[in-house]
């Protein structure tokens, strides 16, 4: 029976991975993983045991600083890896053996038509080989590939590619390295023969990114509107948030088999082909923009997801709900901004509304769960990228912008948490968000009422909102939200009026079970715009 894992028992871990070297010697049927790792311990902890998470691995060695280490002087079972009386700082290699082709869960390493291919989000690293499979623990990676010449021409992995050269035996290899720290979830490795496309983007501050998406054989001419899309989402992310890409070269791999629509992985997302293959004889309009959309979503995961990533997966909308609120900003601005939120707004009442009404309920960062896999919901995305409209509600695009800013400054190269993220915003800001942080606690849809009250002796308006939320599972009370809403009051011409000084439209936070708004120097009964 699986124990429930709760976010308020959350700890740092008891060692910290400063780097690691990975060798694969690819074979579809034995691939033996060769894993160099440069541990310390973590000194704001106890002295303990090191438990490294591993699943369907056969070891074949460890070494301690270079010595073999015998049975006896580890623990093993279906889980894990327990090592015992560590020194302070030391280098671990563990040699394992994979079976990529009778991988069917698509977790970890595995084959499809005749690629291979690595989904490691949330927990499919510890099917290569033995690590702190967490997220909090970010590390530099180094990784080796060597592979048949002929059959898999392509080696790609995360970061820039620094070696490549032949072997015996008609093999070759290739080296990647990525200099930015990163938790395993977003390491990937591709090897296959493989169509490219070709392309290239000159930063704001002049470099030259190399641009390729690999595809399976025959479908290149179907990858151009991804690569547009691609350019588009990196100038869009440099205009709108400053954010520059990072590496000489970024890639895209689409595959047919593959358990998510696609994956953020530094430097070489790996997509459903679903998401990245269209031409006009094949695709519908919906299908060009859901390619603009994903590809743009997993490209902004550079910066927010990757460059900063979660502490822990009850964290999991810090990065998914920021980033589909950058999706969808991204997909307003360069289509139509009102039709592309239309179809988000009838999206989130499609698929999260009935959520947050069912038995399923949870709150956009949990305090429990069972299985990980079973967070990736409507509500951590859809619902999370509302609450951070919200956020900008509050602040101004303006505000939000500089509390981005800060986000980015205060946090890169981190994992941290979504209390870190609002804190950001506040901060820069210089406003309380606390109550506004019971978006993340409570589930359910609250419910406004609205009340108009016109008084014509005062030449006064008021406005009563009063706000509810149902019960949902394990949360039978509710407190009141603090929720963002814009109003506008229109004369019977159709002529907005004052509600402010110098404003014509204002956003009430509604803080309380139940407000009263009054507007003055309102000469006849307005029609409200809310």
């Amino acid at each position: 029976m699986r124990n429930v894992i709760k976010r308020i028992d959350y700890t740092p871990p008891n060692y910290w991975i400063q780097s690691v070297e990975l060798t694969f010697d690819l074979n579809p049927h034995e691939t033996h993983v060769i894993n160099t790792m440069q541990i310390v311990r973590n000194h704001q902890k106890p002295v303990a045991p090191l438990i490294l998470n591993g699943e369907n691995l056969k070891l074949e060695q460890i070494q301690l600083n270079g010595t073999i280490l015998s049975k006896h002087e580890y623990h093993i079972d279906d889980h894990s890896l327990t090592l015992e009386n560590l020194p302070e700082q030391f280098e671990l290699t563990i040699t394992t053996l994979i079976h990529p082709d009778k991988n069917t869960a698509l977790e970890g390493l595995y084959i499809s038509n005749d690629i291979f291919c690595t989904q490691c989000e949330a927990h499919g690293f510890r099917c290569i080989t033995y690590f702190l499979d967490r997220p909090d623990v970010m590390t530099l990676f180094k990784t080796k590939i060597i592979a048949d010449k002929k059959r898999y021409p392509q080696l790609l992995s995360n970061g820039n590619l620094i070696e490549h050269g032949n072997l015996e035996n008609n093999k070759h290899y290739a080296i990647w390295q990525d200099p930015f720290k990163k938790p395993c979830y977003l390491f990937a490795l591709v090897a296959g023969d493989l169509d490219c496309l070709e392309d290239h983007f000159i930063t704001q501050s002049g470099r030259d990114i190399t641009l390729r998406i690999f595809v399976e054989k025959g479908m290149r001419e179907r990858c151009h509107h991804a690569m547009t899309s691609l350019k588009l989402a990196m100038r869009w992310d440099e205009e709108k948030y400053g954010r520059e890409y990072d590496l000489d070269i970024f890639m895209i791999v689409a595959v047919s088999d593959f358990n998510m629509g696609a994956m953020e992985n530094k430097g070489l997302n790996i997509f459903n082909a679903k998401y990245i293959l269209a031409d006009p004889e094949s695709a519908t309009d919906a299908d060009y923009e859901g390619i603009q959309i994903v590809v743009g979503h997993e490209y902004f995961h550079n910066w927010t997801g990757n460059r900063i990533t979660c502490r822990d997966w009850f964290q999991l909308s810090l990065k998914e709900g920021l980033t589909v609120f950058r999706d969808q900003e991204f997909n307003g601005d360069i289509t139509s901004r009102a039709i592309a939120r239309i179809d988000d707004v009838i999206l989130l009442r499609a698929s999260q509304f009935p959520e947050d009404a069912g038995p399923l309920a949870h709150p956009v960062r949990p305090d429990s769960y069972l299985e990980v896999n079973n967070f990736y919901t409507s509500t951590v995305y859809n619902k999370g990228s509302e609450v951070i409209r919200m956020m900008q509600t509050l602040l101004t695009a303006e505000g939000f912008r500089r509390g981005m800013d800060l986000y980015f400054d205060r946090h890169d190269g981190q994992a941290v948490t979504c209390d870190d993220y609002v804190k950001s915003l506040a901060d820069a800001n210089h406003v309380d968000l606390t109550q506004f942080k019971l978006w993340y606690s409570q589930a359910g849809t609250p419910t406004i009422k609205v009340e108009e009250r016109y008084l014509p002796e005062s030449h006064q308006y008021e406005l009563v909102l009063t706000q509810s939320c149902p019960a949902t599972p394990g949360q039978s009370e509710k407190l009141p939200m603090h929720i963002p809403v814009k109003i506008a009051l229109f004369d019977q011409n159709g002529n907005k009026l004052w509600v402010g000084k110098d404003q014509k439209e204002k956003t009430l936070d509604l803080k309380n079970a139940a407000e009263i708004f009054t507007f003055s120097n309102i000469t006849q009964r307005p029609v409200l715009s809310i």
